[in-house]
């Protein structure tokens, strides 16, 4: 089990107070998670927090120029998925319009081609689905409606930087009180770099001015003060991303003895959506989706929730 110690991370958590605006609906998202974590809690339920899509920083305090990352939330929002059906009531912090649970698997499929309207005389109308565009429709909207019945999916939706860090935050303050019952998927792609609102220009910077040199501070990291004070005793996986495997492990397991987590779930860019490494202290697993599994659609995601969900059941053995 983790302990508190404020001193250890006070630096992270006064940076984020100071660097980044506080969010004006944070209390209120933060009192929605709580009671939603006590409820599951109490009925016996575990509670993951997922996070989900990048973060875009500005460049300008009006801004038209921004820095972005390739994160479309696909991990997270299938992540999220394979929970809920696990058992698990779901925390789905998301960046606006990234991929979301369900509706991911219709992305880029214009709705209203999917759609046909028949009318009658009395000008009413009956709205017909096109199967062949919606695919498995019928099926994804069961599980959806069955999800939302049962009120196991808590979104929470961030737009910048500041309001994702403060968020999670947010979330981890609101999940300690179920302890090992908590579960942290940090899936997000957050951006490591940012320009304090002090040193950034209000307008549009013109590229009449010439080249432009960006001089940028690193974002605190999260995960030292979610793990040692925020949510001490709950079950944490973080991500790591590389485009040279050979330097991946080695990077995940600095994390691991940096932060004392319990898991990093490791990836290479070019074979992420087939391949990955979960990484702890002790072990390390290679997941790979074969060549069968590829043709029928499976997605690696099915098993690292499932590769997770039991690396937490014997978390929670080991606290009681």
């Amino acid at each position: 089990m983790a302990h508190s110690n404020p001193s250890a991370s006070s630096a992270e958590d006064r940076g984020l107070s100071e660097e980044f605006a506080v969010p004006s609906h944070v209390e209120e998202v933060k009192k929605l998670m709580a009671d939603f974590a006590e409820h599951h809690g109490s009925a016996g339920r575990r509670v993951v927090l997922i996070t989900s899509g990048g973060t875009k920083v500005p460049l300008e305090s009006r801004t038209v120029r921004f820095l972005d990352n390739f994160s479309s939330g696909r991990r997270g929002s299938s992540s999220a998925e394979y929970f809920l059906d696990s058992g698990y009531a779901v925390i789905f912090l998301h960046r606006h319009r990234s991929l979301y649970p369900y509706t991911r698997l219709y992305t880029g499929v214009n709705i209203l081609d999917s759609l046909q309207l028949e009318t009658d005389k009395g000008d009413t109308g009956h709205v017909l689905v096109n199967k062949e565009a919606l695919p498995n429709i019928a099926k994804v909207l069961k599980r959806y409606q069955a999800v939302k019945v049962s009120g196991l999916l808590l979104p929470v939706e961030f737009n910048t930087l500041s309001e994702y860090l403060h968020l999670l935050k947010a979330a981890a303050q609101a999940l300690s009180s179920i302890g090992s019952k908590a579960m942290f998927y940090l899936a997000a792609a957050v951006s490591d770099f940012y320009i304090p609102a002090s040193e950034m220009p209000e307008h549009k910077i013109q590229s009449s001015n010439g080249p432009l040199q960006i001089s940028m501070k690193m974002v605190p990291k999260m995960l030292s003060p979610l793990v040692k004070d925020w949510a001490p005793q709950a079950f944490v996986i973080s991500f790591k991303l590389e485009t040279n495997p050979s330097i991946l492990l080695e990077k995940a397991r600095r994390a691991l003895e940096t932060y004392n987590h319990q898991a990093v779930v490791a990836n290479v860019l070019d074979t992420r959506r087939g391949y990955v490494v979960v990484v702890t202290k002790d072990t390390q697993y290679e997941l790979l989706l074969t060549d069968e599994e590829v043709q029928k659609e499976a997605e690696i995601e099915d098993k690292i929730v499932t590769n997770l969900t039991a690396a937490h059941s014997q978390f929670i053995s080991q606290q009681i």
